[in-house]
């Protein structure tokens, strides 16, 4: 029996050896294999791991500054700052992705809210970088997403500041609005400052001072849970708020000035003629900022882009107008001081002005008979000043103009200022091609012809003419503070230059400016006030060219956006100007009937608040259409 069992073991120790060696190499290899594995998984890629690993549970979350308030020259806020809830999504925190889109769709039409898949497109996501799915939501969508936080994983609710425009319309050239930085301002960025999704300025003081106003942003480490709510904070390091602007702005004027124009276009613009401070500074048509701060639509951009009236021009700064009538000022200020006219010089006035073959009317048909300087400026008489200009020549005109600030960019801290047009010989030949004709002086020298000026500029002039001839450069900003109220950067009234006019000269030109306001016959008595004395010029803007027959111009018909502008500049009290206002009403008529009431408006608010300073009622800033309510004024 042992020796049959000897035999069978004998005969099976072969087969089951070389399986067992099989075994073992097919053990030895795998487990060689998965060493292998794991040491490329811990060392060659175990930084990267780490890091992906990381990024499931911790984030890194920027926040955003709160921007600085931007307040006028009696500290009442223009532009504060308020919560604003923006919904972001992070692909990774869930693995069906149209699931969570089907289920926030749900919730909204349930909620009869509107609802958008465009952000979860597939090919635009990428698992660990936050979506921002709306900004600036509604109370009813923040409810449903902070209620159904089981049902949508990955979508949370940031907090984020936006700017609150309490001035509304009233206010939107001067403060500008903000927006979310392009892609086109992130290439030019060479301060490597700005990032995707950061708010920035972009127009009026907003773009202008944004450096300032930005603040600096602070970041926060946080670790969240599968569904991307926060469980700790790892660590923070706070943003640093934007600073405080102070401008020179008068909130008051401001909103009289903005009422006054009743929603035709125009523009007015109102300075300190003693510093160069701008006191009221209006545009109209004029846009709601708040659909910028809140995240404009297409649809609304569309509209207000390719609206006629042009809502987004600024036409304070860039509006450029023929200065008409107001212009004569500079032709009497040039002769005068060249020594071609004397304040006695007198022109015959029969209602036209002959010149070769071409006929030049006086707005007057039937003439002003034999006229001096002085009532010439008072009843603004055209054939007058065809004589002078005549006299003075194109380059000798231009030459003065430029002294009183025409025809250049005033400087103000503003972007998009336009320069204007004050043409000469040379500027005509070189952009023209043309030589310059006798008969373009003669249109010249009422303000007609290629003369171009901004409202801006017009004010600037007529403070130089009203303070004794010194040209300032407009200042808008008084002083940019800390929060803690220390003053960062103070600007003081800046002198561009000094008017080469002598001192007699421009009291016979302001007693004249006083004429048309207060004596008989004068174009602005509009502008008249009991308690100040006003000077000022009025000024009608021909738009399109008309026929020279009388009885054809009346037939001829003329479109409201061809008619002529009206023009208004003046300031008051004659013997110590504090205010100086330059107004110019679109297609509105004459100067007199159309811009000058608009500028006696302004100046009865402002020598009103001077009899009583301590006495403010409460000033309505914003309108409904803002979503702000009533700032007491301090």
């Amino acid at each position: 029996m042992t020796e049959i069992r000897n035999q069978l073991n004998s005969h099976e120790t072969g087969p089951l050896h070389r399986r067992f060696k099989i075994m073992l190499i097919v053990v030895t290899i795998a487990l060689s294999l998965l060493a292998l594995r794991m040491w490329h998984l811990q060392v060659i890629k175990g930084e990267e791991l780490k890091q992906k690993s990381e990024n499931n549970s911790i984030r890194f979350r920027k926040i955003k500054p709160v921007r600085g308030l931007i307040m006028d020259t009696h500290r009442e806020v223009l532009v504060d700052n308020q919560c604003s809830f923006d919904i972001h999504f992070v692909p990774a925190h869930t693995r069906d992705i149209q699931a969570v889109a089907d289920r926030l769709e749900f919730l909204y039409r349930e909620a009869s809210l509107d609802f958008t898949r465009e952000a979860f497109t597939p090919g635009k996501l990428k698992p660990f970088m936050p979506v921002k799915l709306e900004k600036n939501v509604s109370r009813e969508k923040l409810a449903i997403v902070e209620t159904h936080t089981l049902d949508l994983p990955g979508v949370t609710v940031d907090v984020v500041p936006i700017r609150q425009y309490l001035g509304g319309e009233m206010t939107a050239h001067l403060i500008g609005y903000t927006g979310e930085i392009s892609p086109e301002e992130l290439d030019k960025d060479e301060s490597d400052i700005y990032s995707s999704g950061d708010l920035i300025g972009k127009s009026g003081i907003e773009k202008y001072l944004d450096a300032y106003l930005r603040g600096e942003s602070g970041f926060e480490q946080v670790e969240v849970n599968v569904l991307g709510k926060v469980q700790r904070v790892l660590g923070k390091k706070d943003p640093e708020p934007g600073y405080n602007v102070v401008l020179t702005i008068d909130a008051l004027l401001q909103k009289v000035a903005w009422e006054a124009l009743a929603g035709k276009p125009g523009a007015v613009v109102a300075m300190d003629p003693r510093d160069g401070s701008v006191l009221a500074l209006v545009s109209s048509p004029a846009f709601d900022p708040m659909l910028f701060s809140a995240g404009i639509s297409r649809e609304h951009w569309r509209k207000l882009s390719g609206d006629s009236a042009h809502p987004m021009e600024n036409r304070a700064i860039s509006g450029q107008y023929p200065p008409a009538s107001t212009y004569k000022m500079i032709v009497a200020a040039a002769a005068l001081q060249e020594g071609l006219i004397t304040p006695e010089t007198s022109f015959m006035c029969n209602g036209s002005y002959e010149l070769g073959n071409r006929t030049y009317r006086c707005w007057r048909q039937g003439g002003h008979g034999r006229i001096s300087l002085h009532r010439a400026i008072v009843e603004s008489c055209d054939v007058y000043f065809y004589n002078v200009g005549k006299m003075i020549g194109v380059d000798k005109l231009a030459e003065y103009a430029r002294r009183f600030g025409l025809g250049a960019p005033t400087g103000i801290a503003l972007p998009r200022e336009k320069s204007g047009l004050i043409p000469t010989r040379d500027w005509k030949k070189m952009r023209l091609k043309e030589p310059w004709q006798i008969g373009e002086t003669i249109s010249v020298s009422i303000g007609q012809g290629y003369n171009l000026v901004t409202p801006l500029q017009l004010v600037t002039a007529y403070s130089a003419l009203a303070n004794g001839g010194v040209v300032w450069r407009p200042r808008l900003v008084t002083q940019i503070e800390a929060v803690d109220g220390r003053v960062i950067e103070a600007f003081a009234p800046e002198r561009k230059s000094i008017l080469p006019i002598g001192r007699n000269i421009m009291e016979q030109l302001k007693k004249a400016l006083w004429g048309g306001v207060n004596e008989e016959g004068g174009t602005g008595r509009a502008a008249r006030l009991k308690d100040a004395d006003v000077a000022g010029k009025t000024g009608t803007a021909q738009v399109i060219g008309l026929p020279e027959n009388e009885k054809a111009r009346k037939m001829k018909f003329i479109s409201s956006r061809h008619r002529d502008h009206a023009l208004f500049v003046c300031f008051a009290p004659v013997g110590n100007p504090e205010i100086a206002i330059a107004v110019v009403a679109e297609n509105a008529g004459h100067g007199g009937s159309a811009a000058a009431p608009v500028a006696g408006k302004i100046l009865e608010a402002y020598f009103e608040r001077k009899k009583s300073p301590g006495k403010r009622p409460p000033l309505v800033i914003s309108d409904h259409r803002t979503g702000g309510g009533v700032a007491d004024q301090p």
